[in-house]
């Protein structure tokens, strides 16, 4: 199969909430190929099993050594065929792993219909495997992911999480699994940024922008500090206006209505979005 199923349904899944849109979906959308941070993912432990962080840094260590991880990611970012990661229900009778996740963000967690999927969540699934017990997602608001771990409701938060000190307040990092960064959006008819070269000319331009400038992200995520502002990351922020939205997807539709003007995500879910409303 040249394009795996699955994708073509999450890409037809994103595609759907542009249907609206008119000419300016038709216009498409490009995603700004310089990498304007440098992040780490890894997963949230619940501070009350350290004996739970010490097995997920061995799993880490061992799919990263054994090619595990590159064959998961692989999948996602290439043809092979992907099929649903199942969750159990919730049963505090039985030996389970409930993990905390916000399945909107292709390609680490998402939904098709009642069927999970993400690079993220094939981890989980082997992670569960690995401690013999039973794995159940838990989907939910990013920004409640680390606080539902703290609070005992679930095990770990795998969600895409960037290693951040704030919320080393609620969960003990693993290792980290992922580099990541963060990306512009625009308009494919935007050339604001088509001349630059590096994280400074993108940042510069921002940084000559002002509150009549819109640029969306995913609440409480990465971007939404770098936007804003946090000196825990050393991220100055820009003079401009910052929406929040539940989803990338959210925000980029919301910028082909003519609402906002950019777009900052992390960048491999950048090019997702990108590819949904494109076509490709």
């Amino acid at each position: 199969m040249k394009k795996t199923l699955c994708v073509l349904l999450a890409i037809c899944v994103i595609a759907a909430l542009f249907g609206a849109c008119g000419s300016s979906a038709a216009a498409g959308v490009k995603v700004i190929p310089i990498a304007l941070t440098e992040e780490e993912y890894a997963f949230g432990v619940d501070k009350n099993q350290p004996e739970l962080l010490e097995q997920a840094n061995a799993y880490i260590a061992q799919i990263i050594e054994d090619g595990t991880l590159d064959a998961i990611c692989n999948k996602y970012f290439g043809d092979a065929e992907l099929t649903p990661i199942v969750s159990a229900a919730l049963d505090e009778s039985k030996d389970q792993l409930v993990v905390a996740t916000n399945a909107a963000f292709e390609p680490f967690e998402y939904l098709l219909g009642e069927n999970y999927y993400g690079i993220d969540l094939e981890i989980a699934q082997g992670f569960a495997a690995y401690l013999g017990k039973e794995l159940v997602i838990m989907n939910m608001d990013f920004d409640a992911v680390c606080l539902s771990v703290s609070q005992g409701k679930c095990d770990i938060a795998m969600a895409g999480l960037t290693v951040k000190e704030d919320r080393k307040e609620f969960v003990d990092f693993t290792t980290a699994y992922y580099q990541a960064s963060q990306t512009v959006i625009t308009l494919q008819s935007d050339t604001t940024f088509d001349a630059c070269k590096t994280a400074a000319d993108v940042e510069a331009i921002l940084s000559a922008c002002d509150k009549n400038t819109k640029i969306g992200v995913q609440l409480g995520t990465t971007a939404q500090y770098y936007i804003e502002g946090d000196t825990d990351w050393g991220f100055d922020g820009f003079p401009v206006t910052c929406t929040g939205y539940k989803s990338g997807a959210l925000a980029v539709q919301d910028m082909l209505n003519g609402n906002i003007n950019y777009v900052v995500i992390d960048q491999d879910p950048a090019n997702y979005i990108a590819m949904s409303v494109n076509g490709n």
